[in-house]
């Protein structure tokens, strides 16, 4: 696996938007579970801390941290952000979704 994910421009500039408000959390953390109307779901939480098998992703003043779990769901993948008329949010672009919901937080392999 190469992990090559990766992080727009956009995404980098609200994370470190985000991350700069709350000293007491150092990354976002991305990751993938079962559920959701595709069969599984990105979630997205602010971190105090990673874990050993994270894969960290930094650009400029954001991180990002992907569990080694996840990662294998992810491959490939770009963590972009959004701001549209339909609103803003973070989208993630990966070419192993065969089928995604219209919501962009499901998808299915």
């Amino acid at each position: 696996m190469t992990e090559n994910i990766t992080l727009t421009d956009a995404a980098a500039r609200r994370i470190a938007t985000i991350l700069s408000k709350d000293a007491a959390k150092i990354a976002l953390r991305v990751s993938v579970e079962g559920g959701g109307c595709s069969g599984f779901s990105y979630k997205f939480d602010l971190v105090g801390e990673g874990l050993d098998d994270d894969l960290v992703l930094e650009k400029d003043k954001a991180r990002v941290l992907i569990d080694s779990m996840s990662l294998v769901y992810m491959e490939g993948s770009e963590i972009d952000f959004v701001d549209n008329l339909m609103g803003q949010s973070f989208q993630i672009k990966n070419p192993n979704a065969v089928a995604s919901c219209g919501c962009g937080t499901s998808f299915a392999i």
